[in-house]
């Protein structure tokens, strides 16, 4: 019983830092799969440098979310 207590706010902890990520992710997912496909697992810098090189393309949330974070 006391390993159940334990690990339940483990869950949340994950569940809330995971859901802080997505809106983010959401936003950018089709573009990502439109233009960067092809570095998609060499990592987010990766990834970030081809969303900047694809920028006038982008759709307009994730050109917001790029811009509210400083890129």
């Amino acid at each position: 019983m006391a390993r159940f207590l334990f690990i339940i706010p483990l869950v949340l902890i994950a569940s809330a830092a995971s859901a802080q990520q997505r809106p983010g992710h959401d936003a950018c997912a089709r573009d990502v799969s439109r233009f960067c496909r092809a570095q998609m697992n060499e990592g987010d810098q990766i990834v970030l440098a081809c969303l900047k090189q694809h920028r006038g393309r982008l759709s307009r949330a994730c050109s917001k979310i790029l811009a509210d974070h400083g890129q």
